[in-house]
């Protein structure tokens, strides 16, 4: 890799990484539906609007399946890390994200009868004990709302290995980038038509669908949700397909290492979130997991 490519992977896992962080500022005052639609669907715009003056053809002919990744690859996932953002801190949803290679490897031998390697047992191995140790070893206690919350974090990477395989075997004629751009614009619009019913108050106002209030979109919130949807959302789209570009897809990949790391960083320097030793030690197991699974699909 050249200078300007480590630079632009180090980038992306910040970004990345913090998505987690910011999170956890937005979805307890909007809640988690109405922090994944505006992540989306602002993401899905200005991506979209970057393309249409690059002149760029987003082939809009493929729109069901720009939906449907749209859904399964960033609706649903959105949602639910939203949602894991009300019980537990964002060190450990970056932890819990970074399953979903190990996820992919499963789905890949249950569905896709792709070899399963030894290497892929192992990582698969190590994955379970690191989330485990993160689990058990973090200052959360594990009340039943903190196993849900790290139960929809594992829900939504199973959630990104379903869409992969997906995309592996349906749409390897579509444009990454138009995916990208389409998915979440897609996906963003239909969070907006399911949480429109609660906006409007035909449905009560209570629970993790609830439409977000006036007094609770202050400038800190709104700030934090332009960050999540521009920065997380499309830069970081802009510079992933560039990675990939230059330097292939599987080195790309490798931001999959960094994200735990820096949304471990980002919540204890600027949410002064509590990192123990084992919870380390965790986390540094899930990230030897997750290399050992990439690595085992390697050609």
């Amino acid at each position: 890799m050249r200078i300007a490519d480590v630079i632009r992977l180090v980038l992306l896992a910040a970004l990345w990484g913090s998505s987690f962080m910011f999170q956890r500022v937005v979805a307890p005052a909007i809640g988690p539906l109405a922090t994944a639609a505006s992540r989306l669907l602002i993401a899905g715009v200005a991506l979209t609007l970057a393309f249409v003056v690059m002149r760029s053809d987003i082939q809009w002919r493929h729109w069901r399946q720009y939906l449907l990744i749209g859904i399964v690859n960033s609706a649903v996932p959105f949602f639910l890390f939203a949602f894991a953002a009300l019980y537990i801190p964002a060190s450990y949803s970056a932890v819990m994200n970074s399953t979903a290679p190990m996820f992919a490897a499963l789905i890949g031998t249950l569905f896709l009868r792709e070899p399963f390697t030894w290497k892929a047992g192992l990582g698969l191995a190590l994955g379970a004990v690191g989330v485990a140790l993160v689990a058990r070893a973090g200052p959360v206690e594990l009340t039943t709302d903190a196993l849900l919350a790290l139960g929809a974090c594992l829900a939504a990477s199973c959630s990104y290995a379903i869409s992969g395989a997906y995309m592996k075997r349906k749409a390897t004629l579509l444009k990454p980038r138009n995916v990208a751009a389409a998915s979440q614009l897609f996906a963003g619009l239909g969070l907006c038509l399911l949480l429109l019913p609660f906006a409007l108050g035909l449905v009560g106002p209570q629970g993790p669908l609830r439409a977000p209030t006036l007094d609770a979109v202050t400038t800190q919130v709104a700030l934090c949700a332009l960050a999540l949807a521009l920065l997380c959302g499309a830069v970081a789209y802009l510079i992933y397909y560039r990675l990939v570009a230059d330097v292939g897809a599987t080195r790309a990949l490798t931001v999959t290492f960094l994200i735990p790391v820096f949304g471990v960083l980002w919540g204890a320097l600027i949410l002064h979130e509590t990192i123990t030793g084992p919870m380390l030690g965790g986390c540094a197991l899930v990230i030897a997991a997750t290399w050992l699974v990439v690595n085992s699909q390697r050609k």
